[in-house]
């Protein structure tokens, strides 16, 4: 099949080196925003009188009739057999969608190539496609925020001890880890949303390195396409992806807010903890053990975040020794972004379906919460509400823990005359300390665990989210 660069060699590449270097198996992706920018070059290079009027119609029809031909292969579940054909046929989506327009409008399409090159065609076909896929991206992740606050409003009520370093710390709202997840994943949008602002800057018309002695209007290009703003300079706009990287860094966050969550999922549904009831759509089981049922989705979410770090170090250390300008090795910048961004869709879809279906199991949480020791810091404030100072509460509530822990009771079982001895204005009080709702209710700070700012930050998601 002819290529863009042919005249010079006088042989075809090895085959093994076709394989080595075709990339239509992986930039088909491109092939809308390819056919896009190519209408809107035709455009510009009537307008600079390199086509006529006639010519450009001509190949802007037949571009939209390679479009429809090939608009079959869109979808990513189908394997057509006859696409692997084309991937062994064409080096990339530039040259199929230039093969084929020939074959539509005749030599004609031969001049739509003229003053621009694949260094800035690519990266310009990247962007717009980036343009149009994180906005959609970014509502999958509201989907999952959206499963995450139904399961929080659901089960505001249940109280539970909440961790830190996987020791049970203070009691808290089962609202509350899973608002806190939407916090982060809200943050995650964010960086999403920005990597998306910069990367919305035409690199069109800066040709293969120094620009184009074609007069082409980037001005008219930036608003056919919808850029925000032009590249200034040739050789940034075609041979830097810093974009791409931005991209892959908010991915691997993202992946590492939901391998976290996928943890503490895993973690509830253990037997040792027992909080978390995960519904059979979304669980599997073992093929020698009969009796297991194991949190899967949450277990490959939590694996795959590791794809998403390979994805983001692998373009980073594929950009940082290159010199300026285009390099080959750029090809390899859409295998990480497509890859990457695939797995983070597909995880995000499976689990706000298994949040959605998963239970807490109330009876469980309820007796965790009775952990007398869980009211420790209680007990501090408690003393320190009798006027004894912060330091000298926290050492005093240390020598009853420590009173506890020696006679084997519950630090709501330790005699009255022991604590008074450390601090005798302590009463009958102390023993009412220890209530999971009186110990959230006490909280009194914006963001806390108390029932009324647990509602608060659910009513501001519902509202955010809708």
């Amino acid at each position: 099949m002819k290529k863009l660069w042919g005249g010079r060699f006088k042989s075809e590449l090895a085959s093994e080196a076709k394989c080595f270097s075709y990339s239509l198996s992986t930039d088909f992706e491109l092939f809308d925003a390819d056919i896009e920018l190519s209408i809107a070059w035709a455009k510009a290079l009537a307008q600079a009188k390199v086509l006529t009027s006639a010519e450009k119609s001509k190949i802007i029809r037949g571009l939209g009739a390679v479009r429809k031909k090939f608009v079959k292969f869109s979808n990513p579940h189908q394997h057509d057999p006859a696409f692997g054909e084309l991937c062994a046929m064409y080096e990339d989506v530039h040259s199929l969608i230039q093969a084929e327009l020939e074959k539509s409008v005749g030599a004609v399409a031969k001049k739509l190539h003229t003053g621009r090159s694949r260094n800035d065609q690519v990266t310009t076909a990247t962007r717009i496609w980036l343009k149009k896929y994180i906005p959609l991206f970014i509502k999958k992740i509201s989907g999952l925020q959206t499963a995450l606050v139904g399961f929080a409003e659901k089960n505001q009520s249940v109280l539970i001890p909440g961790y830190t370093h996987l020791q049970r710390a203070q009691v808290i709202s089962v609202a509350q880890p899973m608002l806190a997840y939407t916090e982060m994943l809200e943050r995650d949008k964010e960086r999403f949303q920005d990597a998306l602002g910069r990367a919305d800057a035409l690199p069109l018309g800066s040709g293969a390195i120094g620009g184009s002695t074609v007069p082409v209007s980037r001005e008219f290009l930036r608003r056919e396409l919808g850029f925000a703003k032009i590249l200034d300079n040739s050789m940034d706009a075609t041979a830097d992806r810093d974009y791409v990287i931005e991209v892959l860094s908010a991915a691997a966050t993202l992946m590492m807010h939901v391998s976290r969550l996928s943890e503490d999922m895993i973690l509830w549904n253990t037997s040792e903890f027992g909080f978390l009831h995960l519904d059979d759509a979304y669980s599997t089981g073992s093929s020698l053990m009969p009796q297991k049922k194991n949190p899967d989705m949450f277990e490959l979410a939590r694996g795959r975040s590791g794809r998403a770090f390979g994805y983001l170090v692998a373009a980073l250390v594929n950009q940082k020794g290159l010199p300026l300008a285009y390099n080959r090795d750029l090809q390899e910048d859409k295998v990480a972004l497509f890859a990457s961004l695939k797995t983070c869709s597909i995880t995000l879809n499976v689990l706000k379906g298994a949040i959605a279906t998963a239970k807490i199991k109330e009876d469980a949480c309820h007796l965790a919460a009775k952990d007398s020791f869980l009211y420790a810091t209680d007990v501090l404030d408690y003393l320190v509400s009798k006027k004894m100072s912060f330091a000298d509460a926290h050492e005093a509530v240390g020598k009853i823990v420590r009173y506890a822990l020696e006679e084997n009771i519950e630090l709501n079982e330790v005699p009255l005359s022991v604590i008074q001895k450390i601090h005798p204005p302590v009463g009958e009080l102390y023993y009412k300390i220890f209530s999971p709702k009186v110990s959230v209710t006490k909280k009194k700070t914006t963001g806390s665990t108390s029932p009324a700012s647990v509602r608060a930050q659910i009513l501001k998601w519902k509202r955010v989210l809708k």
